[in-house]
């Protein structure tokens, strides 16, 4: 009910018995666990629905030791000159240690080590 018909007399108030909302409200709270019981379930369902679809897609990638990969440029490496044309990938480059967790250390074709490991996001495979 809105408060415009509690305070001023309506029939819907007159009518109204006490008695049975009470055992209205209890029957709802009563029903109330089994509900969320339910709905929880259906919750975990619909999350096993979605992993399984993202999963579908989802291509795995990994590389072996002395793999030529090539690495994604960042922005900040780009050269400004180039504009929206400069290349988004950089390479090749070799593997040299699997660190593991889809990690990897790359080192250049000419035997320099780069200083930072490197995710598996950011590298894909060359083909020469």
């Amino acid at each position: 009910m809105i408060p415009v018909e509690i305070s001023q007399s309506s029939l819907r108030t007159a009518l109204a018995d006490q008695t049975t909302q009470d055992t209205a409200r209890q029957s709802e709270l009563d029903l109330i666990e089994e509900l969320r019981l339910s709905t929880a379930v259906k919750h975990l369902a619909m999350q096993q629905h979605i992993a399984r679809r993202y999963n579908q897609r989802l291509h795995p990638r990994s590389f072996r030791v002395n793999d030529l990969v090539l690495r994604k440029s960042e922005q900040a490496r780009k050269p400004s000159a180039h504009g929206k044309l400069a290349a988004n990938w950089e390479g090749p480059y070799r593997v040299t240690e699997v660190i593991g967790n889809g990690a990897y250390q790359l080192q250049t074709l000419q035997g320099k080590d780069l200083p930072n490991t490197w995710n598996v996001s950011s590298l894909k495979l060359y083909y020469s």
